[in-house]
């Protein structure tokens, strides 16, 4: 195993996980100008991530995008920092709001990367998380150090980052408006174990029904650039847990 305390033992690894393959191309070109012997792995879903991740546990840096199938706005990236605490997070987005760039850093992640940032930004910020610190735009770097725009307290992120794989994908498609026997059929198992990762995450989250776990899930949305007002939520369909 690469020891990354030391630079002769072998080139820097980089996971960058995106839907978009030509985003995953164009980063991935970027990040190869700034270190040209990286190794470079990549993922579409957050499911592929989870098999990327255990795969490569040594890696240096995970380029996450927030708006990932199998995320749920800032609930991949803070179970992503609760499973695995000594995977660097950065987060690459579109989403240019300052609001949003804090509350990455607060809920785990190492920096926050704009997709429109131009590629000599870029390699700054890759050589300073690198390094150990934290990056954010400096404009935003300064009010984030001002505390003017950090207001991420939410225990829904606490029971986010204690929940296993399988109860993460239940409380995902959950959000989503999935049925049990919808969730059963896609994670191909039982109603009944469905119903168990829910009776788990109901008494995480500290609700007794599908709506107010849904409601306390979406207090981790994030609106996707260039949405002019907020995606419809599916409807939460009437089912017993029990």
């Amino acid at each position: 195993m690469k020891n990354h305390n030391d630079p002769a033992q072998g080139a820097h690894q980089f996971i960058i996980a995106d839907d978009h393959p030509l985003f995953r191309g164009a980063l991935r070109q970027s990040i190869a100008q700034t270190f040209p012997d990286a190794e470079i792995f990549e993922a579409s879903d957050l499911q592929s991530l989870q098999d990327c991740v255990a795969a490569h546990p040594d890696c240096d840096l995970l380029l996450l995008d927030l708006h990932m199938p199998g995320a749920h706005g800032f609930s991949g990236l803070i179970f992503l920092a609760g499973q695995y605490p000594q995977l660097p997070v950065m987060v690459v987005s579109a989403n240019e709001k300052p609001e949003v760039m804090c509350r990455a850093i607060d809920y785990g992640a190492c920096g926050f990367l704009p997709k429109s940032a131009p590629v000599e930004l870029m390699s700054e910020a890759l050589k300073q998380v690198l390094g150990g610190e934290i990056w954010l735009p400096p404009e935003i770097a300064e009010r984030y150090s001002a505390g003017d725009i950090s207001d991420s307290e939410n225990g829904v992120a606490d029971v986010i980052a204690t929940l296993t794989p399988q109860q993460f994908r239940v409380a995902t498609m959950l959000a989503e408006g999935l049925l049990n026997k919808q969730i059963a059929y896609e994670m191909q198992v039982t109603e009944a174990t469905v119903k168990a990762h829910l009776t788990a995450l109901f008494r995480k989250l500290e609700v007794n029904s599908r709506t107010q776990a849904v409601l306390a899930l979406s207090s981790l949305d994030v609106e996707q650039p260039g949405q002019f007002s907020a995606p419809q939520r599916p409807a939460v369909k009437t089912e017993q847990l029990n």
